[in-house]
C-alpha cells in the first residue's frame, strides 16, 4: 500500500507521484460517484469517458492543485470537459428522452409504483428541459444537482469565478422554473 487510505486526496496524488499505483485510491474513491454523474449526463458513453477522465488526471496529477485536499472539483473539472467535447451527444441523448414513451399504466398502486409513474410523466419534459439550456449553463446546474457540488466546488471543477457559476445557476433556474411549476401543478 503506497497511500494511506485515510489521507487526503491531494497525499494520495503526491505518493503517486513517486509510486504511480497509489493513483488507485483515487479511483476507488470517487469512481462510483463520477460514473454515476457521467451516466446521467451521456448514458452508455459513461464508462468509457470514466476511464479516460482518470488518465487524463493522472497524466496531470503533477499539475493538481496542494491548496486542495478534496480531488473531486477537480476530477470533475475533468468530466466537464470530456463532456462538453460530448454534448452534442447529450443534447440528443435528452431530446431522445423527450420522447420516449410512458410505460404501461401500473395496476399496482403502491407508493414506488406511483412514484415511478410520476417519474415517468415528468421524464420526457425535464430532458426536455434540460436539453434547451445553453451548455455552460447546463453544466453548473447538473454539477450543482447530480454531482452535488457546492458553488464554489463547481467554479474550480469548471475552471470559473463562483460569479459565473451563480450566473449560470440563475439563467438555468429562469428557464427551467416554468417548466418545473407546470409540471408541480400536474402532480
Amino acid at each position: 500500500m503506497y497511500a494511506d487510505p485515510e489521507a487526503d486526496d491531494h497525499a494520495v496524488i503526491a505518493a503517486s507521484m513517486e509510486h504511480p499505483e497509489a493513483f488507485g485510491e483515487l479511483f476507488d474513491r470517487h469512481a462510483r460517484e463520477l460514473h454515476r454523474f457521467l451516466s446521467r449526463r451521456l448514458g452508455e458513453l459513461a464508462d468509457d469517458l470514466l476511464g479516460e477522465l482518470f488518465v487524463t488526471a493522472f497524466e496531470r496529477r503533477a499539475s493538481y492543485r496542494a491548496e486542495q485536499p478534496d480531488a473531486r472539483p477537480w476530477l470533475y473539472g475533468i468530466a466537464s470537459n470530456l463532456i462538453r467535447r460530448h454534448h452534442r451527444a447529450e443534447a440528443t441523448r435528452y431530446r431522445a428522452l423527450s420522447r420516449v414513451p410512458l410505460a404501461a399504466v401500473m395496476p399496482d398502486s403502491s407508493p414506488a409504483a406511483v412514484a415511478s409513474a410520476d417519474s415517468a410523466t415528468i421524464r420526457p419534459r425535464l430532458a426536455d428541459a434540460l436539453a434547451s439550456l445553453k451548455a455552460a449553463d447546463r453544466d453548473v446546474l447538473l454539477l450543482l444537482a447530480w454531482g452535488q457540488l457546492a458553488q464554489a466546488e463547481a467554479a474550480t471543477a469548471l475552471g470559473i469565478p463562483v460569479g459565473t457559476v451563480r450566473s449560470r445557476l440563475h439563467r438555468a433556474r429562469q428557464q427551467l422554473r416554468p417548466i418545473l411549476d407546470d409540471l408541480q401543478g400536474e402532480l
